[in-house]
């Protein structure tokens, strides 16, 4: 077994397998410059499950001169070949699906049946940019009878990339896919709570036959590895995906060197139930927008506005909504028809339980949950609060968590 790999085992299924824990730099995976290294635990267990090579900002140096090394020959190769590559990647995702699901729910606690859904999405989505590779092209402008110009779009270079702990696998996907489809190479820092499928991935970039450097990922923290990241010269564009605050800083920081980005943030989806639906269906709808993987989406739909002019009604379904949301089981997210697993951070966890807390202090309407599920792992009851004022910081404040509410 290689120093930069170690045996984890899967709770309830009675499974192991091999996990990377170095950095995958120029297509190996290799130990960090300052030596350090970083504790990734179980949400479930709330025990460490290994100890990975934590990035700095010597490692970031490294990674981009191999990314940039790389660029030079990665953006004249053939659109075919570059689709080919990103076809065998999604058939080498598409293989490993149910392994890569396990490793999702082992570091992430989401339910198994999120991460499953997780991965089916990976492999088609890097299938579509593969089609998109000989597709991308410029415009030919007649200005008059005796002039034309063109335009053409070419790669930008090293482009930089840093996920979120929600959805590890599938945002590694949304990064690596569009860039490398385009003749980019990338430099990816994954979430430091929920690096593990992304480090198995690299196995599978590099027997998919990806040129070295063209993709690495170094794990670190958002300070030492991703600022640097940001503020490298040779990065041309970062894409982001986090919370609207940290999103603030990513802007900031990369205008320094003046680079394009992308940020996708959080948000306070809102759903609307009419009087004359179909009631089963909808409750379901509300369910899946609320608490799917664990209410850590930033496109939950939160707020529940309901416009129903029979009073009974209403109150009708708010029963029928309390009594199919606490069938719901939370739990283990290896253990048969779990719906909702563990939050997936100690902090993100203490956060929504916060606004739990303030909810009560305020003396909303709760119409079901509110309380944390044992003592051991971020386990929350599915919860929600009824006749939520405007002015409620549960109104306006995104919870990210299985929380929401409703009004009439």
């Amino acid at each position: 077994m290689s120093q930069f790999t170690k045996t984890l085992q899967f709770p309830v299924i009675n499974k192991s397998y091999e996990q990377p824990i170095g950095l995958f730099i120029n297509n190996e995976f290799v130990a960090a410059k300052s030596g350090k290294k970083f504790a990734v635990t179980s949400p479930v267990t709330e025990e460490k499950l290994a100890d990975l090579e934590q990035a700095g900002e010597e490692d970031v140096e490294v990674a981009v001169q191999a990314a940039y090394k790389a660029f030079k020959e990665w953006k004249f190769i053939e659109p075919s070949k570059r689709a080919a590559l990103l076809l065998k990647l999604a058939d080498l995702v598409d293989r490993d699906r149910d392994l890569l699901a396990q490793i999702e729910s082992l570091d992430n606690g989401k339910a198994l049946h999120c991460a499953k859904f997780d991965v089916n999405l990976v492999f088609e989505y890097l299938r579509s940019c593969a089609g998109y590779c000989d597709k991308i092209d410029g415009r030919s402008v007649v200005t008059d009878d005796h002039h034309m110009s063109y335009t053409k779009r070419e790669p930008l270079g090293v482009c930089g990339a840093i996920t979120p702990w929600n959805f590890p696998l599938l945002m590694f996907a949304w990064k690596i896919g569009p860039a490398l489809a385009t003749g980019n190479t990338v430099v990816l820092k994954p979430a430091s709570a929920t690096p593990l499928s992304n480090l198995y991935c690299c196995k599978l970039i590099k027997e998919a036959g990806f040129p070295a450097g063209v993709v690495n990922v170094i794990p670190g923290s958002g300070r030492g590895c991703g600022n640097a990241i940001l503020n490298h010269p040779l990065v041309k564009k970062v894409a982001f995906t986090g919370s609207t605050g940290v999103g603030k800083q990513v802007m900031t920081e990369a205008a320094k060197s003046i680079k394009k980005v992308t940020l996708e943030l959080g948000g306070k989806s809102p759903n609307i139930v009419f009087q004359d639906c179909d009631v089963k269906q909808t409750i379901q709808n509300l369910i899946t927008g609320i608490f799917f993987n664990g209410g850590e989406v930033c496109c939950a739909g939160s707020r529940i506005y309901i416009q129903a002019t029979d009073e009974k009604w209403y109150h009708d379904f708010l029963q029928q909504l309390k009594a199919t949301v606490e069938k719901l089981k939370v739990g283990n997210p290896f253990e048969a028809d779990t719906y909702q697993g563990a939050q997936t951070t100690p902090d993100q966890f203490e956060e929504v339980l916060g606004f739990i807390e303030e909810g009560k202090k305020t003396n909303l309407k709760l119409l079901t949950g509110g309380n944390r599920i044992g003592t051991k792992g971020y386990f929350l009851e599915p919860t929600l609060f009824y006749d939520v004022p405007q002015d409620s910081k549960l109104t306006s404040d995104e919870i990210f968590g299985p929380v929401g509410y409703l009004r009439c």
